[in-house]
């Protein structure tokens, strides 16, 4: 299988920032969060994603404020995070940065007061006795009826209104996977003629990159969540085989990794509830493994509590931004490394140790080798192999360190080492001048 839709030039090698407007400020506004859009591109951010900003349905609403997934119009804006001006700022602030912007797009369900069900209620699925239905067990939302012909025109339709009137960047399919193949097909090819755009499916299915760039790294992360429970239910090399798929994806189609997310940190806790010391190293991993990393918000503060759903949860942003600075170091490395770009590939190298992981991504002249040490103590990890052999630059403080083919190492519980040979490209240094 190959990618019917090649990506888009600016995206090899790029990172997506999600963003909760809602909790991200006291104030929970898009003005408010415009205000950070500088901090995070000095930190490297590329794509912002935006969680639903679309009003939220009242019609048996959950909590407080609601789902964002639940909306009442494909159209509007919630005048809870402002007005359309508010928005057309923020997108040209961050296009003047050279950041992209992506929009949450939730194309099977809708709230109970959407303005189709009054409009157009024969567009939706129904039950025996032609109540509003939906098939995946969610209290506050009703299933679209894709079979209807009308119902997909006017989805499109609303999809190319954020294109032309906001000029968005690209599209967060939410739960791609309930929505038909076809549809996204359709959509991406009517979209990108507006503009070519960047596309991310909420799914974990190969076939859905004949319309998307980027589907979910659910199966590694839920692997990951096995393996670092306490007892494990799963090895270190349990994971292994998932991600060796991951890395043998047809060119162009990418896996997102991540250590959070909006659902992940509400319902399943913080990466460091998840992970204990582990969590920087699988950070590293995010951002250092074939794929495209995620960071959700607050992760680089970092923030230590699980963000309610359907209330008002502010991230507490005082005091120091912890990991600004680790974060910036892998993004900014991970833009300029032809090793960590599309094409590279991936060598795992055996560890001698059931708890570290070692691999080694390549192209062309650059090189990057990657240490972690993922158990909750100390460990003493062994290898013999050729590949390795080489002298290099830590990534964090850019000491020369020589790597021999057969070396052992004794790593402090969740210690991570990034080596990399790097050799300068002419036209990007040019650039960067």
């Amino acid at each position: 299988m190959s990618t019917a839709f090649p990506i888009i030039s600016w995206a090899d090698g790029t990172n997506i920032y999600e963003v909760n407007v809602r909790q991200y400020t006291p104030e929970g506004t898009l003005q408010a969060f415009a205000t950070h859009l500088p901090r995070l591109h000095d930190m490297g951010i590329e794509i912002i994603w935006l969680m639903p900003i679309t009003p939220i349905s009242v019609e048996k609403r959950q909590g407080t404020y609601g789902s964002y997934y639940a909306a009442s119009s494909y159209t509007e804006i919630d005048p809870a995070y402002g007005n359309a001006e508010d928005f057309k700022e923020l997108i040209r602030s961050a296009h003047s940065l050279g950041m992209k912007v992506i929009i949450d797009w939730v194309a099977n369900h809708t709230g109970y007061d959407h303005q189709w069900t009054q409009k157009y209620p024969q567009w939706y699925r129904k039950d025996d006795k032609g109540n509003f239905t939906e098939l995946y067990g969610w209290v506050d939302v009703i299933d679209l009826n894709y079979d209807i012909p009308e119902m997909r025109i006017e989805m499109l339709r609303s999809m190319k209104y954020w294109i032309s009137e906001y000029d968005i960047d690209g599209f967060r399919c939410d739960m791609a996977r309930t929505v038909p193949l076809d549809f996204w097909i359709e959509a991406r090819a009517q979209c990108d003629s507006l503009k070519p755009l960047f596309w991310l499916a909420e799914c974990e299915i190969l076939e859905y990159h004949e319309a998307f760039d980027l589907t979910y790294g659910w199966e590694a992360m839920r692997a990951l969540d096995k393996y670092k429970k306490d007892p494990p239910e799963l090895t270190l090399a349990n994971v292994l085989p998932i991600l060796h798929s991951y890395a043998r994806y047809p060119v162009g189609a990418r896996k997102l990794l991540f250590t959070s997310n909006h659902d992940e940190n509400t319902y399943w806790g913080t990466e460091y509830e998840k992970y204990g010391a582990a969590a920087k190293a699988l950070a590293v991993f995010s951002c250092t493994w074939p794929g495209i990393p995620l960071i959700y918000s607050g992760q680089e503060k970092p923030n230590l509590k699980r963000l309610a759903f359907f209330e008002k949860d502010s991230i507490d942003w005082n005091g120091e931004i912890e990991l600004h600075e680790f974060y910036k170091t892998l993004l900014t490395f991970r833009k300029k490394s032809k090793a960590l770009k599309d094409s590279a590939s991936v060598l795992l190298i055996p560890s001698g140790h059931p708890d570290v992981l070692i691999y080694l991504c390549r192209r062309r002249d650059d090189t990057v080798f990657v240490c972690l040490n993922l158990a909750p103590s100390k460990s003493i990890c062994h290898f013999n192999h050729p590949a390795v052999a080489g002298v290099y630059k830590e990534l964090f403080s850019e000491k020369t360190v020589v790597v021999a083919r057969k070396e052992t190492y004794s790593l402090e519980p969740g210690e991570y080492r990034v080596y990399h040979i790097t050799k300068a490209d002419p036209v990007i240094a040019e650039k960067t001048i």
